[in-house]
C-alpha cells in the first residue's frame, strides 16, 4: 500500500531527469508512490522512469529569442500552470519536488500557490533561472554543492545540502579502488564531452596526445566519446600516433569506464562532478563557454579547489596546454592518487537518500525506523 503521493518535476535534459529518477528509486524503495510531470522533449528517457504515472505539462523557455519567441513560451508556461492545477487536484500529491529546468515550474508554481508542500534540487555551484524564480515560493531548497553561488542568505533556513543524487551504476563503479599508476607505466585516459559529445575534445585531446614524445605514448591507454562525424579523423590520429584508443559516439557503461581510468578529461556537468566525486577519480575540467550562469564553472572549482581537477577554460584548452599536463602526469604520477583521494573525499554516495529524507519531513510522511520505534 503506498505511504504517500510525490509529485516530481523534471525535464529539458537528462542532466535534470536522472538526478530525478534517483530520488525517485529512492522513494519508491520506501514505499511512496511517484508520479513524474515532465515535457514532450524527455518521452524515450521518461519511458523508464521508475514512476506509477508519467504526465506531459506544457512549458516554455522566455528567456533569449524575440519578443514575440518570449511571449509564446510565457502563454506555454501559463497553460502548464493550468494542466498542473489540474494534475495536483486529482492527485492529491503530499510534496511536489522540481529539479531545474523551465518544465519544473508550472507543476511547482502550482503547487506552491495551493498550499501543496515544495522542494526544488539545484545541481549546480550556481542557481539556475527556473529555480531562482521559484526559490522564494518553495517550503524547501536542496542543493548538490555546499556553496550554491546566487541563493540568498535569507533563505539559508530552509536550504539543504544533499548532494546530488547519482545512478545505481555509478554507486557498483565507486565501490572501485583507484589503481594508482605505476611510475613508467601506463596511463589510462577518458575523455568525453557528456551526453551528446563535444566536438572541443575531438579537436583537441588526440593531436595533444599525438605530440607527445614516442616514448610517452606507447605509455597511452585512451577511451574517447566522439560525435559520429568525427570518428575516423580522431581514429587516424591515434592510429598514425601509435596510441592505443577506443573511440565511439555513446559508452553504456560509462560510470565503469569511468573507474578504470586514471585521468578523466571532460566537461563539468553537475552530473560529471558529482560522479567524478563518488567514483574518485582526477580530471581535466574545460566547462562549456558561452553558458548565462556560468554553473559549469562553478561546478569545476568545487573539484579544483580540494586539489582533485585542474581546471583549464575553453580558451586556453589548447593542445600544447593539454600536451603538458599529461607529460606532467606522466613523469610524476603520485599527483593523480593524491587527486583521486581529494576527489574521492567530496563524494556523498547517500544523497538520493538524504534528499528522500527532506522530501518525506517535508512531506509529513514517517520513514520507516520512525514508524517502527513508536
Amino acid at each position: 500500500m503506498s505511504r504517500g503521493t510525490v509529485l516530481i518535476a523534471a525535464g529539458g535534459t537528462g542532466g535534470h531527469l536522472f538526478p530525478a529518477e534517483s530520488l525517485a528509486a529512492a522513494l519508491g524503495k520506501l514505499g511512496v508512490r511517484v508520479v513524474l510531470a515532465t515535457d514532450s522533449r524527455v518521452t524515450e528517457i521518461a519511458k523508464t522512469f521508475p514512476a506509477s504515472e508519467v504526465v506531459q505539462i506544457p512549458s516554455g523557455t522566455p528567456s533569449g529569442g524575440s519578443v514575440v519567441s518570449k511571449g509564446i513560451a510565457a502563454l506555454k508556461l501559463a497553460r502548464g500552470v493550468l494542466a498542473a492545477l489540474r494534475l495536483i487536484r486529482r492527485l492529491k500529491p503530499d510534496c511536489v519536488v522540481g529539479f531545474g529546468g523551465y518544465p519544473t515550474v508550472p507543476p511547482v508554481f502550482a503547487a506552491a500557490t495551493g498550499g501543496v508542500p515544495t522542494l526544488i534540487h539545484e545541481q549546480n555551484g550556481v542557481i539556475g533561472r527556473a529555480n531562482r524564480f521559484l526559490m522564494g515560493r518553495v517550503s524547501a531548497i536542496a542543493t548538490g554543492f555546499p556553496k550554491v553561488n546566487g541563493l540568498p542568505e535569507r533563505l539559508a533556513g530552509r536550504t539543504y545540502h544533499t548532494g546530488n543524487p547519482i545512478r545505481p551504476a555509478v554507486l557498483q563503479a565507486a565501490a572501485i579502488p583507484y589503481a594508482a599508476p605505476e611510475p613508467g607505466g601506463m596511463l589510462r585516459i577518458l575523455a568525453f564531452g557528456g551526453s551528446q559529445g563535444a566536438r572541443i575534445m575531438s579537436e583537441i585531446v588526440p593531436p595533444a596526445l599525438a605530440s607527445l614524445p614516442a616514448e610517452a605514448r606507447a605509455r597511452l591507454s585512451v577511451v574517447q566519446q566522439a560525435r559520429p562525424e568525427d570518428q575516423d579523423e580522431v581514429r587516424r590520429v591515434y592510429r598514425e600516433a601509435g596510441i592505443a584508443a577506443e573511440v565511439a559516439p555513446f559508452f553504456k557503461d560509462l560510470p565503469a569506464r569511468m573507474a578504470a581510468a586514471h585521468l578523466v578529461i571532460g566537461r563539468s556537468g553537475a552530473s560529471t562532478v558529482a560522479e567524478l566525486a563518488a567514483i574518485g577519480r582526477p580530471s581535466i575540467l574545460v566547462p562549456l563557454p558561452g553558458a548565462l550562469d556560468q554553473d559549469q564553472a562553478a561546478n569545476a572549482r568545487s573539484l579544483a579547489e580540494i586539489g582533485a581537477a585542474t581546471v583549464i577554460m575553453q580558451p586556453d584548452f589548447t593542445p600544447e596546454r593539454l600536451a603538458g599536463e599529461v607529460a606532467e602526469r606522466l613523469a610524476d604520477p603520485s599527483g593523480l592518487t593524491q587527486a583521486a583521494r581529494a576527489a574521492k573525499s567530496a563524494g556523498i554516495l547517500d544523497a538520493a537518500e538524504r534528499l528522500a529524507s527532506v522530501v518525506l519531513t517535508l512531506a509529513k510522511i514517517p520513514v520507516p525506523d520512525q514508524e517502527t520505534s513508536t
